[in-house]
This record gives structure tokens, C-alpha cells and sequence, in this order.
């Protein structure tokens, strides 16, 4: 089993489940008992503000920027919010998985937002993907996804609806090019 924990997938033209399609996928944790990722690319109506006023976090006196969107991080729980971030040491529930790359679950980071103390990048997503012992790796072996080393610059930086496209790029492939069709050489 090659570990893909700090790895990207990029979802294959032949991947139509309607929540995948054309999806990035930051994969947090994976083991010999299944694997755990956020969706990078999949951005909901709400926006920062909006989940900040739904979980009764103040909002006053903070300078929040109200075009930045909530993410659909997956299908599995998406009553469960998670904070894709760069470092930062002071939040109660985190746990680095890259050099630029932690992850946050507890509320004492989103109360930061709009604050000197907030993290320099982030992203909120609600949800994550899920996949059993052994999913992910059929998966691949069906050519359902492309892996890439995760990139700091595409979960932070890249505009939403380029990251599809410029992970692939990564590889040297065109989206364009990519064929539906499914097969083993």
C-alpha cells in the first residue's frame, strides 16, 4: 500500500459520482484501516460570515472579508467543521500534517477570524471523504483518480475553479486530454 496521507487526488473524467466530479481532494490521514480527506474545490453558498452568525461567533470589531465561501469537505458528517490552515501553534484542536499544512477542529480558531490572530491562509470546510479499508486503493487501481504531493499554493492560492485543472497541470496533463474512457496498459 503506497501511503497517500499529504497527497492530492484529482478526480478522473470517468469519476461521475455527482459529489467527486472534478474534485480535489487534500488527503489528511491514510492507513492500513482507510483514509480521511477534505475537498478542496467544492465551495458552498455560504460564506465565512454567515457559519461565524450560524455558530453565535461575535463578529464585531473584526474585519472579515465577506466573499470568502465555506467548502463542502465531503459527504461523511458535514456538520463537522474543519479549518485547513498554515501553522500556527495556539488552537486547541490541531494537528500538523504537512510543513504548511494543519488541520483545526476547534471553535477558539474560527472566534480568531477577522483578528491579528487568525491564520494567514485557511480554509473552512464542513465534512470530509471517507473511504473504508482497502476503497481507496480500489479506486485507484480503477482509474477513478490521479495523486499528486499536496501544494500549499494550490489549497490556498489557486482560485477555486482553476484547482481542478492546475493540479492536473502538475502531472504535464491537459484537462482537455484527459480521456473518459477507463483502462490498464
Amino acid at each position: 500500500m503506497k501511503n497517500l496521507q499529504n497527497q492530492i487526488l484529482i478526480a478522473m473524467p470517468s469519476l461521475e459520482d455527482g459529489y467527486f466530479e472534478r474534485s480535489v481532494t487534500y488527503i489528511c490521514e491514510h492507513n492500513e484501516n482507510g483514509a480521511m480527506g477534505i475537498v478542496i474545490n467544492q465551495p458552498l453558498e455560504m460564506r465565512v460570515t454567515d457559519l461565524l452568525n450560524q455558530i453565535k461567533v461575535p463578529l464585531d470589531n473584526k474585519q472579515i472579508n465577506g466573499d470568502i465561501p465555506v467548502y463542502a469537505g465531503g459527504p461523511v458528517s458535514p456538520e463537522r467543521g474543519f479549518v485547513l490552515h498554515k501553522p500556527q501553534a495556539q488552537w486547541q484542536s490541531s494537528m500538523q500534517l504537512a510543513p504548511d499544512i494543519m488541520i483545526t477542529t476547534s471553535r477558539d480558531l474560527l472566534e480568531s477570524i477577522g483578528t491579528e490572530h487568525q491564520p494567514d491562509d485557511y480554509m473552512i470546510c464542513l465534512g470530509y471523504a471517507g473511504w473504508e479499508k482497502g476503497q481507496l486503493e480500489q479506486e485507484l487501481l480503477d482509474n477513478a483518480w490521479l495523486t499528486i504531493p499536496a501544494d500549499a499554493e494550490l489549497i490556498y492560492s489557486t482560485p477555486i475553479h482553476l484547482r481542478w485543472q492546475r493540479a492536473a497541470e502538475v502531472l504535464g496533463i491537459a484537462t482537455w486530454q484527459i480521456s473518459n474512457q477507463v483502462g490498464h496498459a
